[in-house]
Protein backbone atom coordinates (compact mmCIF):
# COMPACT_ATOMS: atom_id res chain seq x y z
CA UNK A 1 0.00 0.00 0.00
CA UNK A 2 1.20 3.50 -0.74
CA UNK A 3 2.25 5.74 2.11
CA UNK A 4 0.98 8.78 0.20
CA UNK A 5 -2.71 8.25 0.89
CA UNK A 6 -4.84 11.40 1.45
CA UNK A 7 -5.63 12.22 5.09
CA UNK A 8 -8.71 10.55 6.57
CA UNK A 9 -11.31 13.22 7.30
CA UNK A 10 -13.31 11.20 9.81
CA UNK A 11 -10.87 9.01 11.76
CA UNK A 12 -12.34 6.13 13.70
CA UNK A 13 -10.50 7.07 16.90
CA UNK A 14 -11.76 10.62 17.17
CA UNK A 15 -10.27 11.43 20.57
CA UNK A 16 -6.72 11.55 21.96
CA UNK A 17 -5.21 8.85 24.14
CA UNK A 18 -6.83 9.37 27.57
CA UNK A 19 -4.45 11.18 29.88
CA UNK A 20 -3.76 10.16 33.43
CA UNK A 21 -3.69 12.14 36.63
CA UNK A 22 -1.10 9.89 38.18
CA UNK A 23 -0.30 11.71 41.39
CA UNK A 24 -2.64 13.61 43.66
CA UNK A 25 -3.75 14.17 47.23
CA UNK A 26 -2.48 10.83 48.56
CA UNK A 27 1.05 11.46 47.33
CA UNK A 28 0.99 15.12 48.34
CA UNK A 29 -0.14 14.22 51.85
CA UNK A 30 2.74 11.79 52.33
CA UNK A 31 5.27 14.18 50.83
CA UNK A 32 4.04 16.92 53.14
CA UNK A 33 4.63 14.60 56.11
CA UNK A 34 8.04 13.72 54.71
CA UNK A 35 9.40 17.26 54.58
CA UNK A 36 8.49 17.69 58.25
CA UNK A 37 10.75 14.78 59.22
CA UNK A 38 14.19 15.28 60.71
CA UNK A 39 15.71 12.86 58.20
CA UNK A 40 15.04 11.69 54.65
CA UNK A 41 17.21 8.57 55.05
CA UNK A 42 15.48 5.28 54.29
CA UNK A 43 16.58 3.13 57.25
CA UNK A 44 13.70 2.98 59.76
CA UNK A 45 12.19 6.00 58.02
CA UNK A 46 8.39 6.27 58.43
CA UNK A 47 7.76 6.53 54.68
CA UNK A 48 9.90 3.51 53.88
CA UNK A 49 8.20 1.55 56.67
CA UNK A 50 4.86 2.55 55.11
CA UNK A 51 6.16 1.35 51.74
CA UNK A 52 6.94 -2.06 53.25
CA UNK A 53 3.41 -2.26 54.67
CA UNK A 54 1.64 -1.28 51.45
CA UNK A 55 3.85 -3.48 49.28
CA UNK A 56 3.30 -6.55 51.45
CA UNK A 57 -0.48 -6.18 51.15
CA UNK A 58 -0.02 -7.33 47.56
CA UNK A 59 3.30 -9.19 47.75
CA UNK A 60 3.78 -10.85 51.16
CA UNK A 61 7.54 -11.29 50.97
CA UNK A 62 9.45 -11.78 54.23
CA UNK A 63 12.72 -10.09 53.26
CA UNK A 64 12.33 -6.84 51.31
CA UNK A 65 14.70 -4.05 50.24
CA UNK A 66 13.58 -0.91 48.37
CA UNK A 67 16.05 0.34 45.76
CA UNK A 68 16.86 3.31 43.57
CA UNK A 69 15.60 1.54 40.40
CA UNK A 70 14.23 -1.70 39.02
CA UNK A 71 17.67 -2.37 37.59
CA UNK A 72 19.07 -2.06 41.11
CA UNK A 73 16.48 -4.50 42.48
CA UNK A 74 17.69 -7.15 40.03
CA UNK A 75 21.33 -6.45 40.83
CA UNK A 76 20.65 -6.82 44.56
CA UNK A 77 18.96 -10.20 44.00
CA UNK A 78 21.82 -11.42 41.83
CA UNK A 79 24.48 -10.21 44.28
CA UNK A 80 22.71 -11.91 47.19
CA UNK A 81 23.19 -15.28 45.48
CA UNK A 82 26.98 -14.85 45.72
CA UNK A 83 27.61 -16.61 42.41
CA UNK A 84 31.12 -17.07 41.05
CA UNK A 85 32.64 -15.24 38.04
CA UNK A 86 31.76 -17.07 34.84
CA UNK A 87 28.51 -18.56 36.20
CA UNK A 88 25.53 -18.21 33.87
CA UNK A 89 22.00 -16.82 34.12
CA UNK A 90 19.43 -17.62 31.41
CA UNK A 91 17.00 -14.93 30.26
CA UNK A 92 15.08 -13.73 27.21
CA UNK A 93 16.57 -11.31 24.65
CA UNK A 94 13.50 -9.07 24.41
CA UNK A 95 14.04 -6.89 27.45
CA UNK A 96 15.64 -3.73 28.79
CA UNK A 97 19.36 -3.41 29.52
CA UNK A 98 18.39 -3.29 33.19
CA UNK A 99 17.86 -7.04 33.14
CA UNK A 100 21.52 -7.65 32.24
CA UNK A 101 23.40 -4.94 34.12
CA UNK A 102 23.50 -6.76 37.46
CA UNK A 103 24.53 -10.00 35.76
CA UNK A 104 27.44 -8.35 33.99
CA UNK A 105 28.62 -6.28 36.95
CA UNK A 106 28.77 -9.43 39.07
CA UNK A 107 31.06 -10.92 36.39
CA UNK A 108 28.41 -13.42 35.33
CA UNK A 109 27.29 -14.46 31.85
CA UNK A 110 23.87 -13.62 30.37
CA UNK A 111 22.73 -16.61 28.30
CA UNK A 112 19.83 -15.88 25.96
CA UNK A 113 17.07 -18.41 25.35
CA UNK A 114 14.33 -17.97 22.76
CA UNK A 115 10.73 -17.00 23.45
CA UNK A 116 7.21 -18.17 22.74
CA UNK A 117 5.90 -16.56 19.51
CA UNK A 118 2.62 -15.41 21.06
CA UNK A 119 3.35 -14.74 24.74
CA UNK A 120 6.80 -13.24 23.97
CA UNK A 121 8.16 -14.84 27.13
CA UNK A 122 10.82 -17.48 27.75
CA UNK A 123 10.19 -20.77 25.96
CA UNK A 124 10.79 -23.49 28.58
CA UNK A 125 12.21 -25.89 26.00
CA UNK A 126 14.70 -23.29 24.79
CA UNK A 127 15.69 -22.68 28.42
CA UNK A 128 16.27 -26.38 28.91
CA UNK A 129 18.53 -26.48 25.86
CA UNK A 130 20.54 -23.49 27.15
CA UNK A 131 21.48 -25.11 30.47
CA UNK A 132 25.14 -25.95 30.99
CA UNK A 133 27.26 -26.99 33.96
CA UNK A 134 27.76 -23.28 34.66
CA UNK A 135 24.07 -22.37 34.74
CA UNK A 136 23.03 -21.13 38.17
CA UNK A 137 19.79 -19.22 37.64
CA UNK A 138 16.87 -18.47 35.34
CA UNK A 139 15.50 -14.93 35.03
CA UNK A 140 11.89 -15.01 33.77
CA UNK A 141 10.94 -11.56 32.41
CA UNK A 142 7.18 -11.00 32.46
CA UNK A 143 7.17 -8.89 29.31
CA UNK A 144 4.54 -6.14 29.13
CA UNK A 145 2.74 -7.72 32.09
CA UNK A 146 2.15 -11.16 30.55
CA UNK A 147 3.20 -13.84 33.05
CA UNK A 148 5.84 -16.36 32.05
CA UNK A 149 5.04 -20.06 32.29
CA UNK A 150 6.33 -20.22 35.85
CA UNK A 151 5.05 -23.74 36.41
CA UNK A 152 7.29 -25.08 33.64
CA UNK A 153 10.25 -22.82 34.46
CA UNK A 154 10.15 -23.67 38.16
CA UNK A 155 10.06 -27.36 37.30
CA UNK A 156 13.19 -26.97 35.18
CA UNK A 157 14.87 -24.96 37.93
CA UNK A 158 14.06 -27.63 40.51
CA UNK A 159 15.33 -30.38 38.23
CA UNK A 160 18.68 -28.61 37.75
CA UNK A 161 18.96 -26.95 41.18
CA UNK A 162 18.78 -23.42 39.79
CA UNK A 163 17.67 -20.15 41.37
CA UNK A 164 14.76 -18.25 39.81
CA UNK A 165 14.87 -14.43 39.76
CA UNK A 166 11.62 -12.93 38.48
CA UNK A 167 11.90 -9.64 36.59
CA UNK A 168 8.51 -8.08 37.35
CA UNK A 169 9.40 -4.54 36.25
CA UNK A 170 6.57 -4.45 33.68
CA UNK A 171 4.19 -6.72 35.53
CA UNK A 172 2.57 -5.07 38.55
CA UNK A 173 -0.70 -6.93 39.13
CA UNK A 174 0.11 -9.84 36.82
CA UNK A 175 -0.65 -13.32 38.11
CA UNK A 176 0.35 -16.83 37.14
CA UNK A 177 -2.45 -19.27 37.99
CA UNK A 178 -3.82 -16.80 40.59
CA UNK A 179 -0.44 -16.21 42.29
CA UNK A 180 1.11 -12.74 41.86
CA UNK A 181 4.29 -12.79 39.82
CA UNK A 182 7.31 -12.29 42.04
CA UNK A 183 6.05 -14.80 44.58
CA UNK A 184 6.75 -17.85 42.43
CA UNK A 185 10.54 -17.76 42.16
CA UNK A 186 13.29 -17.21 44.71
CA UNK A 187 13.28 -13.44 44.19
CA UNK A 188 10.72 -10.95 42.90
CA UNK A 189 12.13 -7.71 41.49
CA UNK A 190 9.93 -4.71 40.71
CA UNK A 191 10.30 -1.22 39.26
CA UNK A 192 8.83 2.13 40.34
CA UNK A 193 10.17 3.82 37.19
CA UNK A 194 8.15 6.80 36.00
CA UNK A 195 6.63 4.86 33.10
CA UNK A 196 5.53 1.78 35.07
CA UNK A 197 2.06 1.02 36.49
CA UNK A 198 3.16 2.10 39.98
CA UNK A 199 5.71 4.90 39.92
CA UNK A 200 7.70 7.45 41.91
CA UNK A 201 9.97 8.80 39.17
CA UNK A 202 12.54 6.08 39.68
CA UNK A 203 12.84 3.32 42.24
CA UNK A 204 12.43 -0.40 42.74
CA UNK A 205 11.98 -3.11 45.32
CA UNK A 206 13.26 -6.66 45.69
CA UNK A 207 11.98 -9.39 47.96
CA UNK A 208 12.25 -13.06 48.86
CA UNK A 209 10.73 -15.54 51.29
CA UNK A 210 13.97 -17.53 51.52
CA UNK A 211 15.96 -16.98 54.70
CA UNK A 212 19.20 -18.33 53.25
CA UNK A 213 19.44 -15.54 50.67
CA UNK A 214 17.12 -13.06 52.34
CA UNK A 215 18.82 -12.53 55.69
CA UNK A 216 20.93 -9.42 55.29
CA UNK A 217 19.36 -8.63 51.91
CA UNK A 218 19.68 -4.88 52.48
CA UNK A 219 23.47 -5.15 52.65
CA UNK A 220 23.63 -5.96 48.93
CA UNK A 221 22.17 -2.55 48.09
CA UNK A 222 23.65 -0.58 50.98
CA UNK A 223 27.43 -0.89 50.58
CA UNK A 224 27.35 -4.13 52.60
CA UNK A 225 26.82 -2.10 55.77
CA UNK A 226 25.05 -3.84 58.64
CA UNK A 227 22.39 -1.30 59.61
CA UNK A 228 20.95 -3.58 62.29
CA UNK A 229 24.24 -3.85 64.17
CA UNK A 230 25.21 -0.32 63.23
CA UNK A 231 28.66 -1.36 62.08
CA UNK A 232 30.75 -0.21 59.13
CA UNK A 233 33.02 -3.14 58.48
CA UNK A 234 31.78 -4.53 55.13
CA UNK A 235 32.71 -8.14 54.46
CA UNK A 236 32.11 -7.95 50.70
CA UNK A 237 31.72 -5.41 47.89
CA UNK A 238 28.22 -4.02 47.30
CA UNK A 239 26.89 -0.87 45.61
CA UNK A 240 24.73 1.90 47.06
CA UNK A 241 21.24 1.36 45.65
CA UNK A 242 19.25 2.87 48.53
CA UNK A 243 15.88 4.50 48.08
CA UNK A 244 15.09 7.79 49.85
CA UNK A 245 12.14 8.81 52.01
CA UNK A 246 10.53 11.09 49.38
CA UNK A 247 10.58 8.23 46.87
CA UNK A 248 9.14 5.86 49.46
CA UNK A 249 6.39 8.35 50.27
CA UNK A 250 5.20 8.47 46.68
CA UNK A 251 5.47 4.68 46.30
CA UNK A 252 3.48 4.02 49.47
CA UNK A 253 0.71 6.32 48.25
CA UNK A 254 0.77 4.82 44.76
CA UNK A 255 0.37 1.31 46.15
CA UNK A 256 -2.95 2.30 47.76
CA UNK A 257 -4.24 2.61 44.16
CA UNK A 258 -2.75 -0.72 43.09
CA UNK A 259 -5.99 -2.62 42.48
CA UNK A 260 -7.66 0.14 40.50
CA UNK A 261 -4.61 0.74 38.31
CA UNK A 262 -3.85 -2.88 37.51
CA UNK A 263 -7.42 -4.19 37.17
CA UNK A 264 -8.37 -1.38 34.78
CA UNK A 265 -5.36 -2.13 32.61
CA UNK A 266 -6.18 -5.85 32.58
CA UNK A 267 -9.76 -5.09 31.57
CA UNK A 268 -8.73 -2.72 28.79
CA UNK A 269 -6.14 -5.11 27.35
CA UNK A 270 -8.42 -8.13 27.49
CA UNK A 271 -11.23 -6.15 25.84
CA UNK A 272 -8.97 -5.12 22.98
CA UNK A 273 -7.88 -8.73 22.45
CA UNK A 274 -11.48 -9.93 22.34
CA UNK A 275 -12.37 -7.32 19.71
CA UNK A 276 -9.52 -8.01 17.25
CA UNK A 277 -9.51 -11.80 17.33
CA UNK A 278 -10.85 -12.04 13.77
CA UNK A 279 -8.79 -9.21 12.25
CA UNK A 280 -6.98 -10.71 9.22
CA UNK A 281 -3.23 -10.80 9.59
CA UNK A 282 -3.34 -9.60 13.20
CA UNK A 283 -1.96 -11.86 15.93
CA UNK A 284 -3.07 -10.73 19.36
CA UNK A 285 -0.98 -11.71 22.40
CA UNK A 286 -1.89 -14.96 24.10
CA UNK A 287 -2.17 -15.23 27.86
CA UNK A 288 -2.09 -18.71 29.36
CA UNK A 289 -5.48 -19.83 30.68
CA UNK A 290 -5.69 -19.01 34.38
CA UNK A 291 -3.10 -16.22 34.16
CA UNK A 292 -3.69 -12.47 34.48
CA UNK A 293 -2.01 -10.07 32.05
CA UNK A 294 -1.61 -6.53 33.44
CA UNK A 295 -0.68 -4.83 30.15
CA UNK A 296 2.10 -2.34 30.68
CA UNK A 297 1.61 -1.92 26.95
CA UNK A 298 -0.19 -3.91 24.27
CA UNK A 299 2.05 -5.84 21.86
CA UNK A 300 0.56 -7.58 18.84
CA UNK A 301 2.16 -9.18 15.79
CA UNK A 302 1.34 -8.95 12.11
CA UNK A 303 1.26 -11.96 9.81
CA UNK A 304 2.73 -10.04 6.90
CA UNK A 305 2.26 -13.02 4.58
CA UNK A 306 -1.48 -12.43 4.89
CA UNK A 307 -1.28 -8.68 4.30
CA UNK A 308 -0.46 -6.58 1.22
CA UNK A 309 1.45 -4.02 3.25
CA UNK A 310 4.49 -3.53 5.45
CA UNK A 311 4.41 -3.15 9.20
CA UNK A 312 5.31 0.54 8.89
CA UNK A 313 2.49 1.18 6.41
CA UNK A 314 0.04 -0.71 8.62
CA UNK A 315 0.97 1.51 11.57
CA UNK A 316 0.74 4.62 9.38
CA UNK A 317 -2.83 3.65 8.51
CA UNK A 318 -3.68 3.09 12.17
CA UNK A 319 -2.37 6.54 12.99
CA UNK A 320 -4.37 8.03 10.14
CA UNK A 321 -7.44 6.58 11.83
CA UNK A 322 -6.45 8.29 15.09
CA UNK A 323 -5.01 5.26 16.88
CA UNK A 324 -1.74 5.62 18.74
CA UNK A 325 0.66 2.90 17.57
CA UNK A 326 4.38 2.27 17.10
CA UNK A 327 6.11 0.02 14.59
CA UNK A 328 8.15 -2.26 16.84
CA UNK A 329 9.27 -2.39 20.44
CA UNK A 330 13.04 -2.47 20.94
CA UNK A 331 15.01 -2.26 17.68
CA UNK A 332 16.73 -5.64 17.98
CA UNK A 333 17.33 -8.46 20.48
CA UNK A 334 19.64 -7.17 23.18
CA UNK A 335 22.44 -9.56 22.19
CA UNK A 336 22.67 -7.59 18.93
CA UNK A 337 23.43 -4.33 20.74
CA UNK A 338 26.94 -3.00 20.15
CA UNK A 339 27.92 -3.56 23.76
CA UNK A 340 27.27 -7.30 23.34
CA UNK A 341 28.55 -7.68 19.80
CA UNK A 342 31.85 -6.07 20.82
CA UNK A 343 31.92 -7.64 24.30
CA UNK A 344 32.61 -4.11 25.47
CA UNK A 345 31.49 -4.40 29.08
CA UNK A 346 34.44 -2.87 30.91
CA UNK A 347 36.44 -0.29 28.94
CA UNK A 348 36.69 -2.41 25.82
CA UNK A 349 37.24 -5.67 27.71
CA UNK A 350 35.27 -8.52 29.26
CA UNK A 351 37.48 -9.73 32.09
CA UNK A 352 35.86 -13.13 32.61
CA UNK A 353 36.26 -13.94 28.91
CA UNK A 354 39.81 -12.62 28.85
CA UNK A 355 40.60 -14.86 31.85
CA UNK A 356 39.07 -17.94 30.23
CA UNK A 357 36.07 -18.18 32.56
CA UNK A 358 33.62 -18.12 29.64
CA UNK A 359 33.77 -18.74 25.92
CA UNK A 360 30.53 -16.89 25.20
CA UNK A 361 30.54 -15.07 21.86
CA UNK A 362 27.44 -12.93 21.35
CA UNK A 363 28.22 -12.61 17.65
CA UNK A 364 27.20 -16.27 17.38
CA UNK A 365 23.94 -15.97 19.37
CA UNK A 366 20.62 -16.15 17.55
CA UNK A 367 17.07 -16.49 18.87
CA UNK A 368 14.98 -16.74 15.68
CA UNK A 369 11.57 -16.34 17.29
CA UNK A 370 12.61 -13.23 19.24
CA UNK A 371 14.11 -11.76 16.07
CA UNK A 372 10.91 -12.43 14.13
CA UNK A 373 8.75 -10.83 16.82
CA UNK A 374 10.78 -7.64 16.73
CA UNK A 375 10.49 -7.53 12.93
CA UNK A 376 6.69 -7.68 12.81
CA UNK A 377 5.36 -6.46 16.17
CA UNK A 378 3.24 -3.37 16.79
CA UNK A 379 2.92 -1.63 20.15
CA UNK A 380 -0.17 0.22 21.34
CA UNK A 381 -0.47 2.10 24.62
CA UNK A 382 -2.73 0.86 27.40
CA UNK A 383 -3.54 2.80 30.53
CA UNK A 384 -6.05 2.71 33.33
CA UNK A 385 -7.93 5.81 32.10
CA UNK A 386 -9.04 4.17 28.85
CA UNK A 387 -12.80 3.67 28.65
CA UNK A 388 -14.49 0.77 26.90
CA UNK A 389 -15.66 3.14 24.19
CA UNK A 390 -12.10 4.29 23.52
CA UNK A 391 -10.82 0.70 23.33
CA UNK A 392 -13.69 -0.18 20.98
CA UNK A 393 -12.64 2.64 18.65
CA UNK A 394 -9.04 1.42 18.63
CA UNK A 395 -10.26 -2.09 17.86
CA UNK A 396 -12.41 -0.81 15.00
CA UNK A 397 -9.39 1.00 13.58
CA UNK A 398 -7.29 -2.18 13.74
CA UNK A 399 -10.04 -4.25 12.13
CA UNK A 400 -10.59 -1.64 9.42
CA UNK A 401 -6.91 -1.39 8.48
CA UNK A 402 -6.46 -5.17 8.60
CA UNK A 403 -9.40 -5.76 6.25
CA UNK A 404 -8.20 -3.11 3.85
CA UNK A 405 -4.72 -4.62 3.83
CA UNK A 406 -5.80 -8.26 3.52
CA UNK A 407 -4.46 -10.09 0.51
Amino acid sequence: MSSNNPPILNPIVDEPVPTLTRWGDAELSRLTETVKQNSLFYWKGPQTEALYTEFRKHYPLKHVFPTSSGTASLHVAIAALRLKPGDEIILAPITDMGSMIGILYQQLVPVFADVNPRTYNLDPESVRQAITTKTKAIMPIHLAGNPCDMTALNAIAKEHDLYVIEDCAQAWGARHQSTPVGLLGDFGCYSFNDFKHIACGDGGIVGTNRDDVGNGLSKWGDKCYDRTAGTRDPEELAPNYRISEPQSAVCAAQLTKFTEITSNRTHAGNLLTSLITDAPGVLAPITKEGDTHSYWFYLLRLDLSALKTTREEFVEQLRAHGASASAGYIPMPVYSYKVFQNHNFFSGTWPIRDLGLTTMDYKQVSCPVAEAILEDCVVLPINQAMSDSYIEKVARAINNVAKNCEK
